[in-house]
């Protein structure tokens, strides 16, 4: 029997913290709870064992993370990470918490299902994340049931702020935008075709510079091949990966900061596929925190 089996005690006991992490490959959300209630957050670069080493974990905890927590009454760690479907690339974050928070229970879970439970608690639903990178699930109120496979912004990630950026630096240099426009992100970014082609195959994180300019995307989305590039990617989302799942009487619901920028478009794409979106938040923490409360 585990630790955490051997446990009765809640999570939100009077002797001790919990602490929440909602991470993406950009950034990640750090919340400690106490008796239910918020009493720190704080804000790290993302976590994502698909792109970082254990190592390199343990160093970005140590720099960013530990200094700033009380870790002798952290008795309770929930990570819901982007990366962390698999069993050994779990065991890569939860090394670097251990090493730090070692008498914490520690539970590390994809940020899918930390999406779905923050959405749709304990009831069913199709959770979405649009973000840096894109996934979603069929969600029954305890498990993810059916995932169709993001693939990454190479082969997948639709809608994604990766792909949106990877799709619009391409039609720019393709010279498929109006000219106005590449003239302006070249200027606004300091950028050199050089640059852009540097960044994407020769340093780490490309995903993180491509979707850097989702920001100058949106303010632009006025512009008809800007709007049809975003419509574009949010239907191939839908069709490639919602679609697939059984939609009838299923609520639909979104977490992410394209989903939350984006929304308009979004909701725009959703109806016209016959979907209607129940909800969309920018992080799922307040609803993980009501999870883990309950």
């Amino acid at each position: 029997m585990s630790k955490k089996e051997q446990t009765s005690k809640s999570p939100f006991g009077d002797s001790g913290s919990i602490l929440i992490a909602d991470s993406g490959s950009t950034k990640t959300h750090w919340c400690v709870v106490e008796q239910g209630a918020i009493q720190q957050d704080i804000f790290t670069d993302g976590i994502n064992p698909f792109y970082q080493t254990d190592m390199e974990i343990i160093a970005l905890l140590e720099s960013q993370l530990i200094q700033n927590l009380d870790c002798e009454a952290i008795e309770h760690i929930y990570f819901y990470g982007a990366g962390c479907s698999f069993p050994e690339k779990k065991i890569l974050v939860s090394r670097g918490l251990v090493r730090f928070l070692g008498n914490a229970i520690v539970e590390i879970q994809s940020d899918l299902l930390g999406a779905a439970r923050a959405l749709f608690q304990r009831q069913k639903g199709i959770a979405c994340i649009l973000g840096t990178g894109s996934n979603s699930c069929f969600y029954d109120g305890k498990e993810i049931r059916q995932n169709v496979s993001p693939l990454g912004f190479i082969l997948g990630d639709e809608g994604s702020g990766a792909v949106l950026g990877k799709l619009f630096i391409a039609d720019c240099l393709k010279n498929q935008m109006p000219e106005w426009i590449t003239e302006k992100l070249l200027d606004e970014y300091e950028l050199t075709p050089a640059v852009i082609m540097d960044n994407i195959y020769k340093k780490p994180f490309p995903n993180r510079f491509l979707a850097k300019f989702t920001p100058f995307i949106l303010e632009h989305i006025e512009e008809p091949a800007i709007f049809n590039l975003v419509y574009d990617s949010f239907d191939a989302f839908f069709i490639r990966n919602v679609m697939q799942y059984p939609l009838e009487d299923v609520q639909v619901g979104f977490v992410g900061s394209i989903a939350h920028y984006f929304r308009d478009t979004l909701e725009i794409v959703a109806s016209e596929r016959g979907i209607v979106v129940s909800e969309i938040v920018q992080s799922p923490m307040e609803g993980l925190v009501k999870y883990h409360n309950n």
